[in-house]
């Protein structure tokens, strides 16, 4: 009997052994792996175009958050948790997409939207290019081919070794960014690096958040700035947030400083329009959901708030599969102008069919 329990005392520190190189060795590749992009580094401008704006004239800005494609009514993301009203815990299910063709799908959709709107320049983020939860679809491509008379900048801000997790449907690995495409010339795009969470194992579930700086020069002598954002969403207490509104805050002052128009834009993961209990929900309202409006802004700023930010909002809860009432839903994506601009903005209501976001149209001329 000793002999049998010692033959089983070994196998089990052998298991446990294995587990332990197993897992030490898988955290020593993420590890390795793992790496931001500098500061300040400078974007390829792809289909560059010549025309150049007008005083006088208006032009638009669109923005959408395409979430890699995975989003129909029935996606809930795995890291996402919730509660509804009485008191039940919700959480998403899904590592990534259920399937190419839904990605395909959903992807033609966000286009179809975006061409509809026929917007001057566009905004988009979860942009995926070779992803494991997209199931590789190369949804630049998708987006960029469908506007051959738009130059493309893309900012990579998730670039993550395969992740194992969870466990039964791996988000594995993830190579995607913002996209800003522009009918007008740029002179040049530079991608920002926003201050994240690096702790661990955090720093390797969230992205390289980052905003893309597109320059376009105007009749006058002056440059429109077009910022392309997209802030963290899984920020404890809003703390990173606050250090990124702060980087934002701190260009929209030097640009505008400058005498130059400035335009920011996207996803910006707070409640922007007052809309933090506004719409009919069974949830409550979610922890990640922070509130700023213009007293957070630098001087000379301004949130434009959409004609229908009553009525439609532009991101729903994904801790749960989408019906409308049901999921907790706000105001989160739209745009932020300096006082030389003149601008209204339209959320677009798609019903949640494509993304976990609707999008955002600013129509804008320039003040001086």
């Amino acid at each position: 009997m000793k002999k049998v329990l010692k033959k089983i005392l070994i196998a089990v520190l052998c298991l446990i052994g294995a587990l332990v190189l197993v897992v030490g060795g898988y955290v020593a590749y993420m590890s390795v792996q793992y790496y931001r992009i500098a500061d300040n580094t400078p974007v390829e401008t792809e289909n560059a175009q010549t025309a150049v704006l007008e005083p006088g004239k208006s032009y638009s800005v669109f923005t959408y958050n395409i979430g890699f494609g995975a989003y129909n009514h029935d996606f809930s993301f795995f890291m996402d948790e919730g509660e509804m009203k009485d008191g039940t815990k919700v959480q998403g299910k899904f590592g990534r997409a259920q399937s190419k063709q839904i990605v395909l799908t959903n992807t033609q959709g966000a286009v179809d939207i975006a061409e509809k709107a026929d917007a001057d320049f566009s905004f988009f983020q979860e942009v995926d290019t070779d992803s494991t939860r997209s199931f590789h679809v190369n949804q630049y491509s998708a987006v960029t081919s469908a506007f051959p008379k738009s130059s493309a900048a893309l900012a990579v801000n998730f670039h993550s070794a395969y992740l194992f997790y969870p466990f039964s449907e791996p988000h594995g690995a993830v190579n995607a960014g913002i996209l800003t495409l522009s009918k007008y010339k740029t002179d040049e795009n530079i991608r920002r690096s926003y201050p994240v969470d690096d702790s661990f194992p955090t720093k390797f579930f969230d992205l390289d958040r980052c905003f893309l700086v597109t320059r376009v020069p105007v009749g006058n002598g002056k440059q429109l700035v077009l910022i392309n954002s997209h802030m963290s969403a899984y920020d404890a207490g809003g703390t990173i947030r606050k250090k990124q509104l702060a980087l934002l805050d701190q260009v929209l002052k030097t640009e505008r400083d400058k005498g130059n128009y400035v335009i920011a834009g996207g996803d910006m993961n707070h409640d922007i329009a007052g809309t933090i209990q506004h719409f009919p929900t069974q949830q409550k309202v979610p922890n990640w959901v922070f509130e700023f409006s213009d007293k957070d802004l630098t001087d000379g700023f301004s949130i434009v708030r959409a004609s229908n930010a009553d009525t439609v909002p532009t991101c729903r809860s994904t801790d749960m599969a989408y019906t409308k009432g049901v999921n907790y839903s706000t105001v989160i994506d739209g745009f932020l102008v300096s006082d030389n601009v003149k601008a209204t903005a339209e959320n677009i209501d798609t019903d949640f069919t494509y993304s976990d976001h609707n999008p955002v149209k600013l129509t804008f001329r320039f003040a001086q």
